[in-house]
């Protein structure tokens, strides 16, 4: 059948996934049932003909440690990596989870204190890992997560076609930052999807294609990729709304293999810029050059009428000092710097 479809040689699958959402749409399973039919079929997913497959496992949507717990325990000398979702909301809806451009400060503010609990579950289900797979062999794939808004009126509800704001490019940023953070154990991070559905990277209308806030933020983020992370210390003021209060930035730095550190910033504060003061250990900084992403409001997006309303900037609010570095982050923004020595 291969080569009646014009293929040859065998394809070399790299990843397998096997099952996907067990815990819901994947079958309603309890992890007891689903490590065992893991271990059933993971038996069955064999390498032939020296290809390697990276078998994963199902972790859970959302929070659910005890799913985490039940199948690193069961599973953990089986598997490869264990996949694990997480959807974010400016509401406590998930019928009702909002407009994807049509919302308030108050909503601004849930996503980005929903974005940053992120950080702890990824730690928490880590040390879970980490006591079945000190060595930290097994991946922690966090194969869908995104931010997740009513579909677009006039749209049909099966495709979850949605708008991608400002808002969705700086939950995306702190994402990354998450995921940089805890790169000894976060070896994958897959945004939900690409095209069209979700906090997608490109929209189309029929031959018309556009780029969305979120795709320049991974465009920008890419200087991370194949680098070393840096511990990075932040001290920051907080982002207050009503009667809570969230840090008012996010960051997360590396440094390539040719010696420049990148160090990439999110103001969440929709209405304040903050001055950011750095000092990297070990590393005078000389030459500095940084890009931005904002845009006069929160809501603001791309649209095939103006399809270039928000896109990355170059930063020049720079200084450098005797071998330290300051730098203003405009409000609402994402930022990343390149420093060399």
């Amino acid at each position: 059948l291969r080569r009646a479809n014009g293929r040859e040689k065998p394809w070399k699958v790299k990843y397998f996934g096997i099952g996907n959402e067990n815990w819901g749409c994947g079958g309603n399973m309890t992890p007891e049932y689903y490590s065992d039919l893991y271990k059933r079929y993971a038996t069955y997913v064999r390498d032939y003909s020296g290809n390697r497959i990276v078998k994963i496992a199902c972790g859970p949507g959302g929070i659910d440690y005890n799913w985490t717990e039940v199948v690193m325990k069961n599973c953990h000398s089986r598997m490869d990596a264990l996949a694990q979702h997480y959807y974010v909301r400016g509401t406590g809806n998930w019928v009702d989870k909002g407009s994807a451009t049509e919302f308030d400060e108050k909503e601004w503010f849930s996503l980005m204190k929903n974005t940053l609990y992120v950080d702890e579950v990824i730690d928490k289900v880590s040390r879970i890992m980490d006591k079945y797979d000190a060595r930290k062999r097994i991946g922690l794939f966090v194969d869908e997560w995104g931010t997740w808004w009513n579909v677009e009126p006039g749209t049909n509800p099966g495709f979850l076609y949605q708008q991608n704001t400002l808002r969705d490019a700086v939950s995306a940023g702190i994402f990354l930052n998450v995921f940089n953070n805890h790169s000894d154990r976060v070896r994958m991070g897959n945004i939900a999807q690409t095209v069209n559905v979700l906090q997608s990277m490109i929209l189309t209308e029929g031959a018309k294609m556009i780029l969305t806030p979120t795709y320049h933020v991974f465009e920008m983020y890419k200087v991370h990729q194949g680098a070393d992370r840096l511990a990075a210390d932040l001290v920051c003021e907080d982002y207050n709304f009503a009667d809570q209060k969230i840090p008012a930035l996010h960051v997360s730095a590396s440094k390539s293999k040719d010696g420049i550190v990148s160090v990439s910033i999110c103001n969440l504060n929709p209405s304040a810029p903050a001055d950011l003061d750095c000092s990297i250990n070990g590393f005078r900084v000389g030459t500095v050059s940084g890009r931005v992403l904002t845009a006069a409001s929160m809501q603001a997006h791309n649209t095939f009428e103006n399809p270039s309303a928000v896109k990355p900037a170059p930063l020049n609010a720079i200084r450098v000092n005797d071998g330290k570095l300051t730098v203003t982050i405009p409000a609402r923004s994402v930022a990343v710097l390149k420093i060399t020595e």
